[in-house]
């Protein structure tokens, strides 16, 4: 399960399936340096990204 406080770097590598659902909420940075440290919660808050629907989304 994709939790928020997982980072971006650990979700990827645990389920790299989630990659295309980070590009359709317009997270195209997922190899940025950001991405191994911030977390899903941090992203959505940065990107304006509703997090419950990421959330959703990433779990499918």
């Amino acid at each position: 399960m994709i939790t928020k406080d997982m980072t971006i770097q650990q979700v990827i590598e645990e389920k790299p399936d989630c990659a295309p659902v980070f590009m359709e909420f317009g997270m195209h940075c997922l190899g940025c340096a950001i991405a191994h440290g911030e977390t899903v919660e941090q992203a959505a808050e940065v990107h304006a990204i509703d997090l419950d629907a990421l959330l959703a989304a990433l779990n499918k």
